[in-house]
């Protein structure tokens, strides 16, 4: 991974702080920094599992100042802010929790950075600050009407990181994931783990509505080389990364079962209060910084099911876009 020109990384001698590093996509992003060759710290509630002479290890809440001190230290270059309170639902449930881990830590993580001569701040928002348009593509223009407290706090922030760059020269990069899946997902709760776990368990899962929604979903490795492409950049402001692929719920479930092998059976549910009907995307701003999406569905999800596939059960199975064409005709 860390040979593809995808994962190139700006030179610099100062260090990477990555918050949220012992994370689904922390734990990929810094073994691909450390491949490239940089000094990182890694601020987590979880301890990371590869201390070494590259990696500097802060656990504790960013929340509280000193944690928030020891992670951006002197000579902090760059700041890549995953960490956050990402569960919607939970969002609706306990706002207050969410705005304090989603806003407060920002904006103690940006002061700080301002005051140690960080250049540049790269935060991990979602595409749910726009709220609901309906099925139209969703652009950095988009106005921002978040539905849920989630989206109202990566809006808030994105807020707070524009005003920074703008007042005090920290270059903030404001990148909107869409639903990010790949390797590594064994104790994550969204759709496409639930649907491996359906496979691997013989049981099923619940699909929200009649299996019409429409989402973005991207690939893991995707989302570091949209990162990176966004780093190397002069850009300052949001810039969306998914696959610029529209597919339904129902598309999810039947890749699944092609690429395990397995008839997951599927129960429709009531639609969750705050959920987008439909989530179309137009990453041609990312694109214009050089980012380039490789997976399609099928290929990426069948990257997951090793994960989860139990002892002697057979490769994930990926056909390729020609070789569906051909399916799909017989």
């Amino acid at each position: 991974m860390g040979e593809d020109l995808r994962f190139r990384i700006p030179i610099t001698e100062g260090r990477v702080l990555v918050t949220g590093g012992s994370g689904f996509i922390g734990k990929r992003l810094v073994a691909a920094l450390v491949t490239a060759g940089a000094k990182v710290t890694v601020a987590d509630l979880t301890p990371f599992p590869g201390v070494s002479d590259s990696v500097q290890a802060i656990v504790g809440d960013l929340y509280d100042p000193e944690v928030a001190d020891q992670a951006v230290q002197p000579g902090t270059d760059t700041v890549i802010h995953l960490a956050a309170r990402t569960s919607v639902l939970e969002s609706v449930k306990d706002p207050e929790t969410t705005y304090r881990n989603n806003v407060a830590v920002t904006a103690g993580l940006l002061e700080l950075a301002r005051q140690r001569g960080v250049r540049t701040f790269l935060f991990a928002s979602t595409n749910a600050v726009v709220g609901n348009v309906g099925g139209t593509v969703i652009t950095e223009q988009a106005t921002l009407r978040p539905l849920t407290p989630y989206g109202a706090t990566k809006a808030a922030a994105e807020m707070l990181i524009s005003a920074y760059a703008a007042a005090y020269g920290v270059r903030g990069v404001s990148l909107r994931f869409s639903n990010v899946y790949g390797p590594g997902m064994q104790h994550k709760d969204s759709f496409i783990p639930r649907l491996m776990r359906a496979a691997r368990d013989g049981t099923g899962v619940k699909v929200r509505g009649d299996g019409t929604m429409i989402r973005d979903v991207i690939q893991v490795d995707d989302v570091l080389s949209g990162i990176f492409a966004a780093w190397r950049s002069d850009h300052t402001g949001p810039v969306i990364l998914g696959s610029g692929q529209a597919v339904t719920v129902n598309d999810m479930v039947a890749t699944a079962r092609r690429v395990t092998g397995v008839d997951i059976p599927a129960e429709n549910a009531p639609i969750a209060q705050g959920e987008m009907p439909a989530v179309k995307l137009d990453i041609s701003t990312a694109r214009g910084l050089g980012y380039a999406p490789t997976y399609d569905l099928e290929p990426g999800m069948a990257t997951v099911w090793p994960d989860f596939a139990p002892e002697g059960a057979p490769p994930a199975r990926a056909l390729d876009a020609s070789a569906l064409a051909m399916e799909g005709a017989r």
